[in-house]
Order: structure tokens, then C-alpha cells, then sequence
């Protein structure tokens, strides 16, 4: 399976004198189980403990947390000899066996030099019941591949080497700006859920990709059962249908189909979002740092985790985005929307779950609104997505007059770079310009041991 930046952080980890249990943490089918399967080769011994599929190990926990005899135990029932600094013991499924995540502050207390980590599709919904172990584990954050990884997984390494080494504000060749936007439109059809990206690679055929979307979209459904009470389900089924119809769009209940209230989607909005199937876009003044901090909870944004999962829940015909991207770019406005915000996620720090946020002025004569909100240092940066070359700029500029500590804004877009005044223009395909620093180095150390 492909390499991703989130080896890079699994392996610093391994490497830390002061470790402790990790806990991978994000959406069914983002790739943990491959991310940890990849790190045990590095080990002597590996053994995974999928607590969905053996429910002895369940048993093992409900009796004793004592690391020592679960470890004993556990060698029996694997078969595999479990030893400090040379086993990677990992729990896949960890929310099936609520009693291993408290056990694992005591791994970390009692047994500090034996590598662990925790993983689950669900995690979230058994971390509110039971709580983590605070300054007892360390989390790490994983998302859909980003479209930088999905340049390393098709073998572009060169073009995923020049879109990180390009220079803000100067233009790249015309003819490789194309070829980027082209990749770009590939990218915006197959998605970045890593067994989708696969079949992608194995065949060639965007239909066989469509077909393992189509299965995620599916599994996902079936999930509810698992975390929501048999009354919730409906207005989750409805949700689910109707959120991508209101991509880059205020979320408002009201126009969600059928006779339902907010008392009732509410809730199950929130059950998506801990499942991490949708992120909220939250509303903010952007008038200090941290952004957070003056957040308006009623006024947000929804985006699906993967812009590809999202068009095949609409039913829409991707074909455009390998036949004439740059029309498909200026049509589905929305979509370029969402894939930044996506992108912004993708190049958060790992370390920490992050949050996107919007801006948006409503006053009787005039309106506008900032797409997303990114914080640089001491700055708040306005960031714009544009379908197409979006010129005017207007409520870009209005947010620039209104806040005079942000010295400049960015456009994304489907033109070159370019930097007039206090417009920064960049292609699309350069979110990662706005990457947290740790994962910048993360895909520039990945891009250089792949090319």
C-alpha cells in the first residue's frame, strides 16, 4: 500500500525515548489500519489485536488491567511473543473494548518501553463514554489522502516536488500549470480514500474506483445502527443524502426535505461529525488569534470528508473532471470549495484535531463572505476559492478594509501564481502552500524517498 506523511509521524514516534500509547484516531477507511500494519514491518514482532473479530481479547480486559498478565495472555492467544522494544502491539477495533482504552494509561505507566497503539473506526463514540487517559496516550489525526499523496501513490513524484518547491507569486510553466489542473480534475473525481486510490491505480478504470466509492458511501449507512438510537437513523439517512447538496452553503435545518425539526437533526448532525464523516465550517469574527475564539456556533458550513464520496452521494456525472477539468472547475464552484477546505485538513498539524472556519458580514444593504479563515503566526489570513478567475474579489477585500491586521488574502483558483497588492492568487492544486510546518516536512522527506 502507498506511503503517506502519517508514516513519517508513526515513525517518529516509534523512535521517541519518552513514548507514549498512541491512539490513531479519524474516519472509517481513511487508512489507520494500513498506516499501523506498515509501521509493524519495522519491528521483530507485530501483533494486532482486532477486538471486533477476537472477543477473547475482550474477556482478557473486563478481568484485569494489569499489563503484565494481559501481555502474558495475549502472547498465548496470538502466538506471538510480545516483548519491549521489539513488538508493536496494536488495537484495532479498540471502541469494541471500551475497558482497553482506560488499560491504556497503565501500559503507559507500568510497561512505558512496550510500543502501542490504539485504532477504531468509532473511536469517538466510545471516547465519550469512557474518556481517554489524559497525559497518558498521545493521538495523532489521519484524513483522506491529500491530493500531494495522491500525486506520490500515481507515481508523479516530480510534479508533487515542484508544487513544493515553487515559489509564492511566481508563475509556474504554463504548459506543467496544465498538466497539475488535469491531475487536479483526476484527483477531484477518484478522491483520496487510500482503497478507492488503489483500485484507481491497479485498473485505470474510473468506473471500478466509482464502484469501491459507491461500497464506502454504503458502509458508512450501515454504521449508523452502531452509534445512533433506532429513532435517529432516519433523520441520519436524510442527512447523509442531503448535506452535499449544501456544500459552500450556510447550513440551515430548514432545508433539509421532509417534515423534520431542528430538536431533531441537531443531534444527529453531531453523530456524523464525531463519526468524521462531515467537518463543520464554523463562523468567526477573525478579528484576533486564537480564530476560535469568537466562534459563532449557530452560523456554520458542512463538507463531506472526501469531495469524491460527496459527488456520489449527489449522483452527479464526474466524467467532466477528466474530459475538461477547467469547465468542470467553473461549474461545480462548490466542489473547489470543498477541496480546499478538505486540503486544509489534510495539512493541519496531526497532532491536534483541527477546525476550519468562515467568515461572513450580513448587514441590510451589503453581504459577503470569506470562505475560510487560516491563521499564520500572529496573522488571520482571508482565503478565497474561486470556480474561475474570480476577479472582483469584493467580499475579499471587504474583509481586508475590516481588519486591518491582516495584511493580505489568498485566492485559490484555477490561474497561476501571481501576487498584486494584497492578492496572493495560487492555483488550487497549492494548498499545501498553507500546511502546517510539521507536515510540510513530512511531504517534502515522503516526495524526496519516493522519487
Amino acid at each position: 500500500m502507498f506511503k503517506r506523511i502519517i508514516d513519517l509521524h508513526l515513525d517518529n514516534w516509534r523512535k521517541e525515548s519518552y513514548r507514549k500509547p498512541l491512539m490513531l484516531r479519524g474516519a472509517r477507511q481513511v487508512g489507520k489500519t494500513w498506516a499501523v500494519r506498515r509501521l509493524g514491518q519495522s519491528f521483530e514482532y507485530f501483533v494486532e489485536v482486532n477486538f471486533e473479530k477476537i472477543k477473547q481479547a475482550n474477556i482478557l480486559f473486563e478481568k484485569d488491567l494489569e499489563p503484565q498478565k494481559i501481555i502474558a495472555a495475549l502472547s498465548l492467544l496470538m502466538k506471538t511473543p510480545i516483548e519491549p522494544g521489539k513488538t508493536l502491539l496494536f488495537f484495532d477495533e479498540i471502541q469494541e473494548c471500551p475497558q482497553a482504552i482506560i488499560g491504556l494509561r497503565y501500559f503507559y505507566e507500568e510497561m512505558p518501553s512496550l510500543h502501542v497503539i490504539a485504532a477504531g473506526s468509532l473511536l469517538e463514540f466510545a471516547i465519550e463514554k469512557v474518556g481517554v487517559p489524559v497525559g497518558r496516550i498521545s493521538m495523532l489525526y489521519m484524513h483522506p489522502m491529500s491530493f500531494l499523496e495522491y500525486l506520490v501513490a500515481i507515481g508523479d513524484y516530480r510534479i508533487a516536488e515542484m508544487i513544493l518547491q515553487q515559489p509564492v507569486g511566481m508563475p509556474m510553466e504554463e504548459p506543467i500549470h496544465t498538466k497539475i489542473l488535469d491531475k487536479l480534475g483526476e484527483y477531484l473525481s477518484i478522491g483520496g480514500m487510500p482503497e478507492v486510490v488503489a483500485r484507481w491505480v491497479q485498473t485505470q478504470d474510473p468506473l471500478k474506483a466509482l464502484e469501491i466509492l459507491h461500497e464506502i458511501a454504503e458502509a458508512y449507512q450501515q454504521d449508523f445502527e452502531k452509534y445512533a438510537r433506532k429513532s435517529q437513523i432516519k433523520y441520519l439517512a436524510q442527512l447523509f443524502r442531503q448535506i452535499p447538496h449544501m456544500i459552500a452553503q450556510e447550513f440551515s435545518y430548514k432545508e433539509i426535505h421532509g417534515e423534520y425539526r431542528k430538536r431533531e437533526l441537531a443531534p444527529a448532525l453531531q453523530l456524523l461529525e464525531q463519526a468524521n464523516i462531515i467537518h463543520t465550517i464554523r463562523h468567526t469574527s477573525g478579528q484576533g488569534i486564537p480564530i476560535g475564539s469568537e466562534v459563532n456556533f449557530e452560523v456554520f458550513k458542512v463538507i463531506y470528508l472526501d469531495v469524491a464520496l460527496a459527488q456520489v452521494i449527489l449522483g452527479v456525472d464526474m466524467s467532466i473532471w477528466f474530459l475538461n477539468p477547467l469547465q468542470g472547475f467553473e461549474n461545480r464552484g462548490d466542489i473547489a470549495e470543498a477541496f480546499i477546505g478538505q486540503e486544509l485538513l489534510c495539512y493541519s498539524s496531526s497532532s491536534s484535531k483541527a477546525q476550519l472556519y468562515f467568515w461572513k458580514k450580513k448587514e441590510k444593504n451589503s453581504q459577503a463572505e470569506v470562505d475560510y479563515l487560516v491563521q499564520n503566526q500572529e496573522m488571520v489570513i482571508p482565503v478565497e476559492v474561486k470556480s474561475s478567475h474570480g476577479s472582483k474579489l469584493t467580499s475579499l477585500r471587504i474583509f481586508l478594509e475590516s481588519h486591518p491586521k491582516s495584511l493580505y488574502g489568498i485566492r485559490f483558483s484555477s490561474l497561476n501564481y501571481s501576487v498584486v497588492d494584497k492578492l496572493d492568487s495560487r492555483p488550487l492544486y497549492a494548498a499545501v502552500s498553507l500546511a502546517h510546518e510539521s507536515q510540510r516536512k513530512a511531504f517534502a522527506y515522503l516526495v524526496k524517498q519516493e522519487n
